[in-house]
């Protein structure tokens, strides 16, 4: 074996560590963070909303300049182990707050940071695989976060139930340590640069950008196809973002002990189903189509809404939420490979993942302020089927208006390497 396919199998070893142990990282408390607040702070659900919601805002502020920055520069291992500690540093200091603007800013501060794992993770993928190997990458990448994801609420939860809902805090900081020790371990040397952001390798005479190309947000105003993917992300997780919570919510509020407890089981239950379904779309996206797969995370989440409506058992809710398992794993391993396919060679793919993962941050901070105030007006069956009538909106945008952008129906030379697509 050369040394180069030693180092390659090396810094994959090693991203498959990352993406385990960042997976209790990237998200801060996610949806451990209501529960909380509820249970131990005694918030109403519509202040819990408002707090999620303007964490969101700060992701979304932040999102597209990371995916900018991840582009532009070379030390991506060191912005994401900086990014870990801002996240776990702003996360662990919320015991030691009670009112509002405290919390609000700490979280605040753990979104901002948190939105640069994500093009980053990607972006050093790409550089490692290249195009051809990298939709069973990150099919990989995500079946080890989701393993991460399922271990870590597993053991949350009976932390949670043995020593209550701050057990938490500890296994962030634990899972943190070896996140920052897995991203180290990445060596520099096999991270191509030029591919990371979605250029082709190139001889060494060839310049190393394609002329001038848009980047940011003028990526969506530029290429059609990305701004209706765009469009229908939003609307994903305008659907999607507040439906484990709310869930959570409901738990707590039957059984306060358990409500953590409870949480975690629905996250695991999830989680483990994610793993497979990450596997599937590493290995059969290229062959059956990126769009087929997208469509099918948008459908499960209308059946899911209104399943949450049919019973208040506790059994029956932890359930429901494999179905969240199938979706929310299809979507993440099939997001960055269409945005992917649409920025081929354009040298923007981070900035184009920045663009899309700022709708869908604006979907998921409206979410939860949206569910929270039909909650306290009209209840939380109400909220799911608002929620469930909105991912139907999406299922219809995407069968209608998204073309296929991979797969066996855009296998040609030309669909696979044009740089953008321009509106008509």
């Amino acid at each position: 074996m050369s040394q180069d396919e030693t180092t390659t199998r090396r810094a994959g070893r090693a991203l498959d560590a990352a993406n385990f142990f960042l997976a209790d990282v990237r998200d801060g408390l996610g949806p451990y963070l209501a529960i909380y607040l509820l249970t131990e702070q005694k918030w109403d659900e519509a202040s819990i909303g408002v707090v999620m919601s303007l964490a969101t805002i700060a992701g979304i502020v932040a999102q597209t300049p990371a995916g900018a920055l991840v582009d532009a520069i070379r030390a991506k291992r060191m912005i994401m182990i900086a990014a870990a500690i801002i996240v776990t540093a702003a996360s662990l200091t919320l015991p030691l707050m009670s009112s509002f603007w405290p919390v609000a800013i700490s979280q605040s501060i753990a979104n901002a940071a948190g939105v640069i794992f994500a093009p980053a993770i990607a972006a050093v993928s790409l550089g490692i695989v290249g195009a051809r190997a990298f939709t069973a990458r990150i099919g990989r990448n995500e079946t080890f976060n989701h393993a991460g994801n399922a271990v870590g609420a597993v053991i949350a939860g009976a932390a949670a139930y043995a020593l209550g809902p701050s057990a938490v805090f500890y296994l962030m900081a634990l899972t943190s340590a070896g996140s920052l020790v897995s991203v180290l371990a990445i060596p520099e040397r096999a991270i191509d640069h030029d591919v990371a952001r979605g250029l082709s390798r190139r001889k060494p005479s060839e310049p190393a950008e394609r002329g001038e190309q848009p980047s940011g947000l003028g990526i969506l105003l530029t290429c059609r196809p990305l701004l209706i993917f765009a469009i229908c992300v939003a609307l994903f997780h305008l659907a999607n973002a507040a439906m484990l919570p709310l869930v959570g919510q409901k738990l707590a509020l039957q059984d306060k002990n358990l409500g953590t407890s409870l949480m975690s089981a629905c996250i695991a239950a999830a989680q483990l189903v994610m793993v497979p379904m990450a596997l599937l779309v590493g290995a059969r996206a290229d062959r059956w189509g990126h769009k087929r797969f997208f469509l099918a995370a948008l459908l499960i989440l209308p059946l899911r809404a209104v399943l949450y409506t049919l019973s208040d058992d506790k059994a029956w809710l932890v359930g429901v939420q494999l179905l969240d398992g199938v979706g929310a794993g299809i979507f993440g391993a099939i997001m960055p490979v269409i945005v992917a396919d649409l920025m081929r060679g354009t040298g923007r793919f981070n900035v184009a993942q920045g663009a899309v993962i700022t709708a869908q941050s604006i979907g998921a901070a409206l979410s939860t302020a949206m569910a929270g105030l039909v909650v306290v007006h009209g209840g939380y069956s109400a909220a799911f089927l608002v929620l469930g009538a909105t991912a139907a909106i999406a299922v219809v945008v995407c069968w209608l208006l998204l073309p296929e952008t991979g797969g066996t129906e855009a296998a040609r030379p030309d669909a696979a390497t044009a740089p953008a697509i321009p509106a008509e």
